[in-house]
Protein backbone atom coordinates (compact mmCIF):
# COMPACT_ATOMS: atom_id res chain seq x y z
CA UNK A 1 0.00 0.00 0.00
CA UNK A 2 2.84 2.39 0.85
CA UNK A 3 4.53 1.70 -2.48
CA UNK A 4 1.34 2.57 -4.36
CA UNK A 5 0.98 5.79 -2.36
CA UNK A 6 4.59 6.72 -3.10
CA UNK A 7 4.03 6.00 -6.79
CA UNK A 8 0.89 8.14 -6.90
CA UNK A 9 2.65 11.02 -5.12
CA UNK A 10 5.58 10.75 -7.54
CA UNK A 11 3.23 10.81 -10.53
CA UNK A 12 1.34 13.81 -9.14
CA UNK A 13 4.59 15.69 -8.43
CA UNK A 14 5.80 14.98 -11.96
CA UNK A 15 2.53 16.11 -13.54
CA UNK A 16 2.47 19.29 -11.44
CA UNK A 17 6.12 20.00 -12.22
CA UNK A 18 5.65 19.56 -15.96
CA UNK A 19 2.34 21.45 -15.86
CA UNK A 20 3.96 24.42 -14.17
CA UNK A 21 6.43 24.66 -17.03
CA UNK A 22 3.56 24.91 -19.52
CA UNK A 23 2.03 28.00 -17.88
CA UNK A 24 3.03 31.05 -19.93
CA UNK A 25 4.72 33.87 -18.06
CA UNK A 26 2.83 37.16 -18.26
CA UNK A 27 4.42 39.83 -20.40
CA UNK A 28 4.07 43.22 -18.77
CA UNK A 29 6.38 45.06 -21.17
CA UNK A 30 3.67 45.70 -23.75
CA UNK A 31 1.09 46.99 -21.23
CA UNK A 32 -0.01 50.48 -22.34
CA UNK A 33 -1.30 51.10 -18.80
CA UNK A 34 1.96 50.50 -16.93
CA UNK A 35 2.31 52.46 -13.70
CA UNK A 36 5.69 53.91 -14.74
CA UNK A 37 4.18 55.78 -17.72
CA UNK A 38 3.38 59.49 -17.30
CA UNK A 39 -0.29 60.28 -16.57
CA UNK A 40 -0.72 62.06 -19.93
CA UNK A 41 0.40 58.94 -21.81
CA UNK A 42 -1.82 56.73 -19.66
CA UNK A 43 -4.82 58.98 -20.36
CA UNK A 44 -4.06 58.96 -24.08
CA UNK A 45 -4.05 55.15 -23.96
CA UNK A 46 -7.46 55.16 -22.25
CA UNK A 47 -6.17 53.81 -18.96
CA UNK A 48 -8.06 54.18 -15.70
CA UNK A 49 -6.42 53.88 -12.29
CA UNK A 50 -3.21 51.91 -11.96
CA UNK A 51 -4.07 49.19 -14.48
CA UNK A 52 -3.34 46.46 -11.93
CA UNK A 53 -7.05 45.81 -11.36
CA UNK A 54 -7.39 44.69 -14.97
CA UNK A 55 -4.58 42.17 -14.56
CA UNK A 56 -5.74 40.56 -11.30
CA UNK A 57 -8.83 38.73 -12.69
CA UNK A 58 -6.76 37.46 -15.63
CA UNK A 59 -4.04 36.26 -13.26
CA UNK A 60 -6.59 34.49 -11.08
CA UNK A 61 -8.17 32.94 -14.17
CA UNK A 62 -4.79 31.67 -15.42
CA UNK A 63 -3.87 30.16 -12.05
CA UNK A 64 -7.25 28.44 -11.67
CA UNK A 65 -7.12 27.14 -15.25
CA UNK A 66 -3.65 25.70 -14.60
CA UNK A 67 -4.87 23.95 -11.44
CA UNK A 68 -7.90 22.58 -13.30
CA UNK A 69 -5.69 21.39 -16.18
CA UNK A 70 -3.39 19.53 -13.78
CA UNK A 71 -6.43 17.99 -12.07
CA UNK A 72 -7.75 16.88 -15.46
CA UNK A 73 -4.42 15.28 -16.30
CA UNK A 74 -4.45 13.43 -12.98
CA UNK A 75 -7.98 12.18 -13.73
CA UNK A 76 -6.87 10.91 -17.15
CA UNK A 77 -3.91 9.14 -15.52
CA UNK A 78 -6.32 7.41 -13.13
CA UNK A 79 -8.53 6.33 -16.03
CA UNK A 80 -5.47 4.69 -17.57
CA UNK A 81 -4.51 3.11 -14.23
CA UNK A 82 -8.06 1.74 -13.88
CA UNK A 83 -7.90 0.38 -17.41
CA UNK A 84 -4.64 -1.43 -16.69
CA UNK A 85 -6.11 -2.81 -13.46
CA UNK A 86 -9.16 -4.02 -15.39
CA UNK A 87 -7.07 -5.72 -18.06
CA UNK A 88 -4.83 -7.43 -15.49
CA UNK A 89 -7.65 -8.52 -13.17
CA UNK A 90 -7.81 -11.99 -14.78
CA UNK A 91 -11.48 -12.36 -13.92
CA UNK A 92 -11.10 -11.85 -10.16
CA UNK A 93 -14.36 -10.19 -9.08
CA UNK A 94 -12.71 -8.02 -6.40
CA UNK A 95 -10.07 -6.69 -8.80
CA UNK A 96 -12.65 -6.05 -11.52
CA UNK A 97 -14.84 -4.08 -9.09
CA UNK A 98 -11.84 -2.05 -7.90
CA UNK A 99 -10.81 -1.29 -11.49
CA UNK A 100 -14.34 -0.26 -12.48
CA UNK A 101 -14.60 1.98 -9.41
CA UNK A 102 -11.27 3.61 -10.25
CA UNK A 103 -12.43 4.33 -13.80
CA UNK A 104 -15.82 5.59 -12.61
CA UNK A 105 -14.37 7.95 -10.01
CA UNK A 106 -11.73 9.21 -12.45
CA UNK A 107 -14.41 9.97 -15.04
CA UNK A 108 -16.48 11.79 -12.42
CA UNK A 109 -13.37 13.81 -11.56
CA UNK A 110 -12.82 14.59 -15.24
CA UNK A 111 -16.41 15.81 -15.61
CA UNK A 112 -15.95 18.01 -12.54
CA UNK A 113 -12.77 19.46 -14.08
CA UNK A 114 -14.54 20.30 -17.34
CA UNK A 115 -17.48 21.89 -15.52
CA UNK A 116 -15.23 23.85 -13.17
CA UNK A 117 -13.24 25.15 -16.17
CA UNK A 118 -16.45 26.41 -17.75
CA UNK A 119 -17.73 27.92 -14.50
CA UNK A 120 -14.45 29.69 -13.67
CA UNK A 121 -14.06 31.18 -17.14
CA UNK A 122 -17.70 32.23 -17.42
CA UNK A 123 -17.65 33.80 -13.96
CA UNK A 124 -14.45 35.76 -14.51
CA UNK A 125 -15.38 36.89 -18.03
CA UNK A 126 -19.02 37.79 -17.37
CA UNK A 127 -19.39 38.60 -13.69
CA UNK A 128 -16.02 40.07 -12.72
CA UNK A 129 -15.22 41.33 -16.22
CA UNK A 130 -18.73 42.82 -16.55
CA UNK A 131 -18.10 45.20 -13.68
CA UNK A 132 -15.52 47.14 -15.65
CA UNK A 133 -16.94 49.93 -17.74
CA UNK A 134 -16.20 49.86 -21.46
CA UNK A 135 -17.47 53.39 -22.15
CA UNK A 136 -16.23 56.64 -20.69
CA UNK A 137 -18.33 59.44 -19.25
CA UNK A 138 -17.43 61.71 -22.20
CA UNK A 139 -18.96 59.22 -24.63
CA UNK A 140 -22.21 58.89 -22.67
CA UNK A 141 -22.62 62.55 -21.75
CA UNK A 142 -21.43 64.04 -25.04
CA UNK A 143 -23.74 61.97 -27.25
CA UNK A 144 -27.02 63.59 -26.13
CA UNK A 145 -28.91 66.43 -27.87
CA UNK A 146 -28.26 70.02 -26.84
Amino acid sequence: MKNKLKTIILILATVIGVGSLLIPAPAFADDPCRADLPPSVREANGCEGTGSTDQLPKLIQNVLNAIIAVSGLVAVVFVVIGGVQYMTSTGDAGKVKKAKDTILYALIGLIICVLSFAIVNWTINNVIGGQRSTSTTEETEGGGSR
